[in-house]
């Protein structure tokens, strides 16, 4: 009853700690984590300097789930109390006194640590990355959910010499420890930062090494085995990191900056200080430039370290502060990189999914903690976009500057943001706030006109419209719109929107150009072989595209099933984008083909299968469960493997498993099988499947 109590205590009184904070000031954290791999553990210690700002009668920290060991103030054993969630010092702390607090802890964090290709056979796939967005550091380091509570960090990790560290800040030294066959790699940040901005990765790697205009070291890392793919991969590197300082005014805040893919990340990128993570699907060959490559969300995670990581929102409410401006600078830099067509065409595409957002009902404040990510990154984006047009360049930049140069290693709101940009512009932003940040709408009239008057291609879209609208049929010349343009982004909206309508002719020379995506927007809904002849199909197989190689694989197998050995043989070496998709579709065309190599359709499937398997990318694990599931069954490790993913940390991932279980169970053969299989396996890989079994 005791520590019950103890306990409900300690989680009423979280709101008064947390309002004990703003009388203390944490200043630095020397960090100290091992990890221990096979146990999905991190020991550690950390010792955090602050200062008393005010009288206050207790100090405490977020710690989930942790078990401490040795707990010292100022070098004196100090007793604690502690929750699943906090660890709490109480002693009467006297205004401008300071402290050094020392905890010694051990955990297995349920989220943030991810301990990635350790239960698998491949060597050298082992790996151990964080993903702390938003407040979650606390699950693997006592620290701080808040983001006002801003420190220096610094972070030595002790790990198997085999291994190379990344972590924020600038790596000092590396020390063996050879009694323990470990090595400590050690890394010193020089300014403070919010914790949720703490950040490792551990893997085996090697390092391209640039150096940008200002002389800012940048460090881009890559597998080994991937030396091919650096040039492409991190391609505009430098140019992007030159231009956002141009552009932004504000010298790069930070050491140096490091770039660190990783496998089954959550997301795209992630903007930890100096070292941003990112999934490794996008480490990519030159062939899969065109198709998907690097370059937005390299430009968006480094124009965080300025808006996000120097100047960080106070809370929820402020989150426009992080992801629509870089958003909104992530187009920019693409501008200086591809031109004036690719921005606003990437503003206009924006502008047409808010639009769709808002005709559901469902729009959104830019001031709402709850909104979804189209309202932060797109309407955040083109909310700068007006603003800038609104108030003019050089306002616009000086306002940034000063609001940047005001708030840096600091927390600002909306409110901070906008005081600055009336400053410099000496205008109220009254109307702004009005239309762009507190309604759920958008004014997009407004905008289209402002798009149309920046954008010739976007003018001849709409004229184009109007044409539609007045003649009330799609009865037009849409071949004069087509000529009349060299967009590659207008043609490809055409091709795309309206296919149904389109005259063979402009499909004849969408053929004929030399652009790639333009080629790759045929593909988009018409019914291709009326327009395009078999030698043409066939071409297409050619392009620089693995994009086009799969839908031209998929289309000529399809319409053309006699040739489909003669397609299959030119293609059998192809493996594709990342996720392997011309691999994984030309395995299962193969077993489909009645006239190509009958006798390894085995060997087809046990490849097809074996993609479904956790050591591979859950990209290339959906592609797979899903065409096992639509052409062939899976077999009973696919089953399994499918029944494991409905627990995998990614959760994209996990609700596609999760969904196809749902579907499985109602086939009344996979139900059965999924019921013994639910006896073989543990609780733990069958806690959804046991869920919709009704199993206890």
């Amino acid at each position: 009853m005791k520590k019950l109590l103890l306990h409900i205590f300690l989680v009423i009184s979280c709101s008064a700690f947390a309002q004990h904070q703003d009388k203390i000031d944490f200043t630095y954290a020397d960090v100290y984590i091992s990890p221990v791999p096979k146990e999905k553990k991190i020991i550690g210690t950390v010792a955090y300097k602050f200062k008393v700002l005010r009288d206050v009668d207790s100090v405490f920290l977020d710690a989930k789930n942790m078990k401490f060991g040795y707990v010292s103030l100022d070098d004196k054993k100090a007793t604690y109390d502690h929750t699943d969630d906090i660890i709490v010092f109480r002693k009467k702390f006297k205004a401008n006194e300071s402290h050094t607090l020392g905890i010694g802890f051990e955990v297995r964090p349920k989220q943030t640590v991810y301990f990635i290709g350790w239960d698998d056979d491949v060597p050298g796939n082992e790996q151990i990355w964080t993903q702390g967005q938003g407040k979650y550091t606390s699950h693997w380091l006592p620290s701080f959910d808040a983001m006002e509570e801003k420190v220096e960090f610094d972070l030595t990790i002790g790990t198997n010499d085999d291994f190379k560290v990344i972590a924020n800040g600038q790596h000092l030294v590396t020390t063996i420890r050879k009694n323990k066959g470990l090595v400590d790699w050690n890394y010193d940040m020089q300014k403070p930062m919010s914790s949720y901005l703490l950040a490792f990765a551990i893997g085996h790697y090697d390092k391209q090494a640039l150096t940008s205009k200002s002389g800012i070291a940048i460090e881009n890392y890559y597998y080994p085995a991937d030396s091919l793919k650096v040039e492409p991969t991190y391609r505009y590197t430098a140019a992007i990191f030159d231009f956002l300082e141009e552009e932004i005014g504000l010298p790069y805040p930070w050491q140096n900056y490091k770039q660190i893919p990783v496998h089954d990340f959550l997301y795209a990128g992630m903007e930890n200080t100096t070292a941003t993570i990112f999934s490794d699907g996008y480490v990519i060959d030159s062939t899969a430039f065109i198709d998907k490559n690097y370059v937005n969300v390299n430009a968006h995670e480094m124009a965080h370290q300025w808006f996000g990581n120097l100047v960080t929102e106070k809370n929820g409410n402020h989150h426009w502060l992080h992801e629509g401006f870089a958003t909104y600078y992530a187009y920019l830099t693409e501008q200086n990189l591809f031109g004036d067509d690719h921005f606003y065409w990437k503003l206009y595409e924006a502008l047409q999914q808010l639009q769709e957002q808002l005709d559901r009902g469902e729009g959104q404040s830019l001031l709402d903690p709850k909104a979804n990510s189209l309202t932060f990154y797109e309407k955040g984006a083109l909310a700068l976009f007006v603003l800038r047009n609104m108030v003019g360049d050089k306002n616009f930049k000086n306002g940034i500057k000063s609001y940047l140069q005001k708030f840096q290693y600091k927390n600002a709101t909306v409110e901070d943001f906008l005081s600055e940009m009336e400053r410099a512009s000496k205008k109220k932003l009254t109307n702004f706030r009005s239309e762009w940040l507190q309604s759920t709408g958008l004014p997009f009239e407004n905008v289209k006109s402002q798009l149309a008057e920046k954008a010739p291609a976007i003018k001849l879209l709409f004229d184009m419209q109007a044409d539609l609208k007045a003649a009330q049929s799609n009865d037009i010349d849409y071949q004069k719109y087509w000529d009349a343009t060299n967009s590659i982004h207008l043609k490809k909206h055409l091709l795309r929107n309206y296919d149904a309508s389109l005259p063979e002719e402009i499909y004849l020379k969408a053929f004929n150009t030399d652009t790639i995506p333009v080629r790759q927007a045929l593909f988009s809904g018409r019914d291709l072989p009326k327009f395009l002849n078999k030698e043409r199909l066939e071409s297409l197989l050619n392009d620089d595209s693995y994009l086009t190689k799969e839908h031209a694989l998929f289309t000529l197998c399809q319409v053309y099933p006699e040739d489909g050995a003669k397609y299959l043989e030119a293609t059998k070496d192809v493996v594709g984008l990342p996720n392997k998709n011309v691999r994984l579709l030309w395995l299962t065309l193969a077993m489909l083909s009645e006239n190509y190599n009958g006798l390894n359709t085995k060997d087809y499937f046990d490849e097809l299968s074996s993609y479904s398997e956790p050591k591979y990318s859950f990209e290339i694990r959906q592609s797979a469960f899903f065409y096992l599931k639509e052409a062939f069954g899976l077999n009973e490790e696919s089953l399994a493997s499918l029944v494991k993913a409905t627990n995998h940390h990614a959760w994209q991932f996990k609700k596609f498993a999760r969904n196809m279980i749902d579907e499985l169970l109602k086939d009344s053969d996979y139900n059965a099988r999924l019921q013994i299989l639910a006896g073989k396996l543990n609780a733990e890989e069958t806690r959804y499947l046991n869920s919709k079994l009704e199993i206890e």
